[in-house]
């Protein structure tokens, strides 16, 4: 399936992107101009120290040149000696000087060496540590969230999602642009820099081991193919995709996903709506914005709410969930409450967390069609 413009976003990604890679979220490190100068004053503080040890002992040593050592030709030996270029023009004769050469002399050349390549050192260390730490974290990685999209509506999604009390280890971030998963990475979010249409992109975010898939593109061509890319790889992942334009979302709906944004029109209405009532456009607001004062929250029945109707319940519930079917609290064919449906209620935000504590999807029984059922 190739829809307009795919080829003008997989030629954007491209110019942005050299390499598709995994970016974990990194702790302050110090300046690299820093560590030089730290590094070089290390290597001068060897330098001197080794020029005067061989000066204090200075009569232990010949020169080809003739004369003895002054503090000039003690410097020269160092530098020479530390750097193991040993031209032999100045040698150590006596048995001090080669016993200090042996114990003394020797080990802070090996010290010198160590800090002339520790750049190197570090880097092949620091590449090993993140290399295991990358191991690490894709083995012990399931049941997260994967971000498609760290814009405006993407990091409102996640804003949403961790005040239900998910952690930003359980969130993965893929974006087309690594200065946007720098960015991701800065916020404390792991990170796949990469086009989230192909699937080793979104193997990479460990998608096919996510419980939850957010697709918050810029362009709905875009969200189409990440949809179909995403359930084909994870057949039992709850998608949830935003879309600009109202006539997109069907689609949308056909290539996978459980639920449907429509972003231009969902602003509009809650315009509309504050415009008839201030009040109750904030109140919506309130309604849709997690952790703040009221929340919408989905949990299951308990055995005590089974044969209730939903108005005889303590919370205030709006609709009830049974099987694939989102049922109106006074839906005629709604009966009384069942031990298998779940009810989305109205509750304060201190109590959001106790009363959800699942938020898995439920079956799909027409995703291996393609198709999805809504009432």
């Amino acid at each position: 399936m190739k829809l307009p413009g795919q080829d003008v976003i997989a030629r954007e990604a491209g110019e942005r992107l050299v390499t598709h890679r995994v970016k974990l979220p990194q702790k302050a490190v110090p300046h690299p101009l820093r560590q030089v100068s730290k590094r070089l004053s290390m290597a001068l503080l060897v330098l001197v120290a080794t020029a005067f040890i061989v000066y204090l002992d200075r009569d232990g040593y010949n020169d080809n040149a003739g004369g003895g050592l002054d503090l000039l030709d003690s410097f020269y030996y160092a530098t020479v000696t530390l750097s193991t270029t040993g031209y032999g023009d100045i040698t150590p004769a006596s048995d001090t000087a080669r016993l200090t050469n042996i114990l003394v002399i020797t080990p802070l050349r090996v010290i010198f060496l160590i800090i002339l390549v520790g750049t190197t050192l570090e880097a092949l260390t620091e590449r090993t540590r993140e290399e295991l730490r990358l191991n690490r974290w894709r083995h012990t990685l399931r049941d997260h969230t994967v971000v498609v999209g760290f814009g405006t509506k993407g990091r409102s999604a996640l804003q949403t999602v961790r005040a239900s009390g998910i952690s930003a280890e359980q969130i993965v971030v893929v974006d087309a642009s690594s200065k946007v998963i720098e960015s991701a990475a800065a916020a404390g979010y792991a990170g796949v820099a990469g086009d989230a249409t192909r699937s080793d992109v979104l193997k990479r975010a460990e998608a096919h081991k996510a419980r939850q898939i957010i697709i918050a593109t810029q362009r709905d061509d875009t969200a189409v193919l990440v949809t179909l890319t995403a359930r084909q790889m994870n057949r039992g992942a709850k998608i949830v995709a935003a879309v600009r334009e109202e006539e997109n979302a069907p689609l949308l709906r056909q290539s996978g996903a459980d639920a449907v944004i429509t972003s231009a029109s969902a602003a509009g209405r809650l315009l509309g709506l504050s415009v008839l009532s201030p009040a109750a456009g904030m109140v919506m607001e309130d309604l849709i914005q997690q952790g703040s004062g009221l929340d919408i929250v989905e949990r299951p029945v308990i055995k005590a709410e089974v044969g209730k109707k939903p108005r005889e319940l303590d919370d205030m519930v709006i609709s009830v969930l049974r099987g694939h079917r989102v049922l109106g609290f006074d839906d005629a064919s709604l009966g009384t409450l069942q031990i298998a449906d779940r009810v989305i209620t109205i509750v304060r935000s201190s109590q959001a967390q106790q009363v959800a504590p699942d938020q898995r999807p439920l079956p799909h029984p027409d995703r291996q069609s393609g198709t999805i059922e809504r009432p």
